[in-house]
């Protein structure tokens, strides 16, 4: 056996001096090691093996009771290869599903096992996170059908090289897919039809969220036609979708609807590239894929279950009917109009003032012209021909004779309230400033219901404020959604602690002479 006779050597010169009669204190100071060092050389020394024993050993353990398997490391190996795009979550979850059926021996690795396994064969290359995971602001409606982001993906070809567009759409609570469309050209009439057939087969969303593209919006188009609505705001307004657009130049406010690509295009279009010569084809076999996506692929964001678990809780009827009466042929000139309104301009805080009363915009829009129209009690403001914003109209106090009491004579209507609308609501008091609280944010009330009880609801994105059944006030939702589920949890409010009755003089004049 070869060894380093330069360090085995020294270490048999010190074991013999300690065998010949010399303090093992004294060997070990001479060579500059500890007592322990030596006394363990005596050790291996006299074990079969004799000087060949001096030499230095590998520090790796002779076992590893969680070590991975080797049957199971060969199946994450197998699975990498069949699905490059799968990781390490993804290769778990069938790893647990295998195991339940029985096809699987051993214990389940953890998420970091795998992970290491695929770095050690060099199938993934480890990589420092780019971001934080702190500087991301994630959001998300807090049930289904509340909100769909749609967009259009590129980037797609035939057989023959011809690149086709895919118009696409996501539930924002569930992750749910509610549109995959191939079109050739992605204009108007073809996204238009791929909203209507997801309407048809889905249900009508409270809300729709997009980019600024033209085919969604007019919101930046300019000329003879620019204040008419595009036909994707008309479909929307027969609807009765409210339709969001987000800010120019963010994208990450579609975030969902941006991964969803990215999923499709790893773990589908990139494995079938070119494949299909028609699109009817290409669309067919996406079809099948967007199935698979949702009822059977488990998602992160869900808890590691299908999108489609969380999207069946709160899945509206179809409205096939109602997605196909807008006729898209119709000239601009013979749409059904809002009655004519007044023009305001947006001031630096995103507020506009109509009749002495001053109502929310957004900033997104300061500085920008708005259109205000009263219709039935309230007050809708349009920008670009599109809905931004309702409000309840908010009219003067009159006197017993319907005369204005703020220093008018002409007549106000007496104003009427509504009822609230019907759900799920909780009770709270509102505080001396006219403020309440819910969800952990201040709404503001009234100085007139001030230390009265008012029931609060959330209805379509908005916070309604009513009270002995009648509607007293009506707010955008500024609170975090999340927190909607505690609120709810106590419908009463959290009960109040009583304050100490302060003592009088006297009783302190008492007790000082007691």
């Amino acid at each position: 056996m070869l060894v380093e006779l330069a360090v085995v050597e020294q270490r048999y010169r010190a074991v013999l001096e300690v065998l010949e009669g010399a303090s093992v204190t004294e060997v070990a100071r001479r060579f500059g090691v500890a007592r322990q060092t030596v006394h363990a050389w005596l050790r291996r020394y006299g074990s079969d093996g004799g000087m060949g024993n001096l030499a230095d050993r590998s520090s790796r353990p002779g076992s590893c009771p969680h070590q991975m398997p080797p049957g199971v490391e060969e199946r994450v190996l197998t699975l990498r290869l069949a699905r490059p795009a799968w990781g390490p979550d993804r290769i778990l979850f069938q790893l647990g599903r295998e195991q339940q059926s029985g096809q699987l021996a051993g214990v389940l690795p953890s998420r970091s096992a795998v992970y290491r396994c695929l770095v050690r064969h060099r199938l993934i290359q480890a990589q420092p996170r780019k971001r934080r995971r702190s500087d991301y602001k994630r959001w998300e409606r807090s049930r289904p059908m509340a909100l769909w982001q749609m967009d259009v993906m590129g980037g797609v070809y035939l057989a023959d090289g011809t690149e086709i567009k895919v118009v696409t759409g996501i539930d924002d609570h569930s992750r749910f897919g509610v549109c995959a469309r191939l079109v050739v050209r992605a204009t108007a009439r073809p996204v238009c039809d791929a909203l209507r057939h997801a309407l048809g087969v889905h249900g009508v969303p409270e809300q729709v969220l997009t980019d600024n593209g033209k085919v969604f919006t007019g919101r930046f188009a300019t000329g003879a036609g620019a204040a008419n609505p595009v036909l994707f705001d008309r479909i929307c307004v027969e609807n009765g979708i409210r339709h969001l657009l987000t800010a120019p130049y963010s994208p990450t406010t579609t975030g969902k609807v941006e991964r969803w690509h990215k999923t499709m295009r790893t773990e589908f279009f990139d494995l079938h590239d070119r494949e299909w010569a028609t699109i009817e084809a290409a669309q067919a076999a996406l079809d099948g894929w967007v199935v698979e996506y949702n009822t059977q692929r488990p998602h992160r964001s869900c808890g590691g279950r299908p999108p489609a678990d969380r999207f069946a809780t709160g899945a509206a009827e179809p409205v096939q009917a109602a997605a196909a009466t807008v006729d898209e042929d119709r000239p601009a000139g013979e749409l059904v109009r809002r009655p004519a309104g007044v023009s305001r301009w947006v001031d630096q805080t995103g507020s506009i003032r109509l009749a002495g009363a001053v109502y929310r915009v957004g900033t997104a829009f300061a500085g920008q012209q708005v259109e205000v129209v009263t219709v039935r009690g309230l007050v809708e403001i349009l920008h670009a021909g599109v809905l931004i914003a309702t409000h309840v109209q908010r009219r003067r106090d009159t006197g017993p004779v319907g005369k204005s009491t703020i220093g008018g004579s002409r007549a106000v209507p007496a104003r009427t309230a509504r009822n609230p609308t019907s759900g799920l609501s909780v009770t709270r008091i509102v505080d001396s400033s006219g403020t309440v609280s819910f969800a952990g944010t201040g709404y503001r009330v009234g100085m007139a219901w001030a230390r009265k009880s008012v029931d609060i609801a959330v209805v379509a994105g908005s916070v309604q404020i009513s009270a002995a059944g009648k509607i007293i006030r009506v707010h955008a939702a500024r609170h975090d959604p999340f927190k909607e589920h505690g609120a709810f949890a106590v419908p009463g409010g959290r009960p109040r602690l009583a304050k100490p009755r302060p003592r009088d003089a006297g009783d302190h004049g008492q007790a000082a002479t007691g």
